[in-house]
């Protein structure tokens, strides 16, 4: 499986689901990061924080919290 941190520039996933407790998927669903959704990776240089663009939006994602969002690209 793979997670968002494997996602490269300019490719889209659709996230699967959201490996990790409670607080994490509240944040994740807080920002618009749920089953189901797609997002478009617009930044990932392996260092630093992620940027994705999810329903018309630019999020920032540590690395950390992007490793629990389990995707598969499309």
């Amino acid at each position: 499986m793979k997670n968002l941190c494997d996602v490269r520039d300019g490719e889209e996933a659709a996230v699967l689901f959201i490996h990790g407790g409670r607080m994490a998927q509240q944040r994740l669903v807080e920002l618009g990061i749920l089953p189901g959704e797609r997002v478009r990776m617009f930044h990932n240089s392996g260092a630093g924080p992620l940027t994705v663009r999810v329903k018309g939006s630019k999020l920032s994602i540590g690395h950390g919290l992007a490793q629990k969002i389990i995707v598969r690209e499309e």
